[in-house]
């Protein structure tokens, strides 16, 4: 596998807030796709011995019946300290490693955190479809920034995150009566076409079935 751009990952703070600003300059937000979508994978990110050791997974499914195809896991010591917004610089070297293991990259990746949904538009999931040139969506579990009406009560209804007066994602309701998703553009897609394919990776539970599946494998 190899990265359409490279960055040190030895950072301090002050030096990532710098990276996130001059890389967010090369996000894309229009759609970018495969002709044809075949393969979509779920990348999740946990956490062992207190923090000490970062454990990612990536769960490919087949698109669209959701089938498995293929799956990884990594397990590293955490080098980077939790801080919020910062969270990329902390998870992303473990999930590198992890789609390493893959004999095929998937056409659309779905991360769990933000996109565009970030104070410099520049969640895991930008950071991520950036480093790879591939499309990419952030479905957050909550809100990072931003503020929003709540959306209707049936699955597919959704409401706009704002910040500034920018649309950064939408509030997603991916099942009547639970709390909806956060969903934003990464790279390489649009807002409209990240709720779509979300919602054709998501079927009884609240979650899209690639987060499900690459949560089962960090947690093990």
């Amino acid at each position: 596998m190899r990265l359409a751009i490279e960055h040190p990952w030895n950072l301090t703070p002050t030096e990532a807030i710098a990276l996130q600003r001059e890389l967010a300059g090369r996000v894309q937000s229009t759609d970018r796709l495969p002709g044809t979508i075949r393969r979509v994978a779920g990348v999740d990110v946990g956490f062992a011995d207190g923090g000490k050791i970062t454990r990612a997974a990536v769960a490919v499914l087949s698109f669209p019946d959701l089938e498995p195809l293929a799956s990884a896991s990594a397990r590293r010591p955490t080098e980077f300290p939790y801080v919020p917004g910062l969270l990329s610089f902390r998870e992303l070297p473990a999930v590198l490693q992890a789609l390493r293991q893959l004999a095929e990259l998937p056409d659309v990746i779905l991360c769990d955190g933000q996109g565009r949904a970030h104070p410099r538009r520049f969640g895991i999931a930008c950071h991520l479809g950036v480093l790879l040139d591939r499309p990419t969506v952030g479905v957050g579990k909550t809100r990072l920034i931003g503020s929003h009406d709540e959306p209707g009560p049936k699955k597919g209804d959704w409401a706009p995150l704002l910040d500034k007066g920018e649309v950064i994602g939408a509030v997603l309701r991916t099942r009547p009566g639970v709390k909806p998703l956060y969903i934003s553009s990464g790279h390489r897609i649009s807002l409209a076409t990240a709720i779509a394919l979300t919602l054709a990776c998501t079927r009884r539970w609240r979650l899209p079935e690639t987060t499900r599946a690459a949560h089962t494998l960090a947690s093990g």
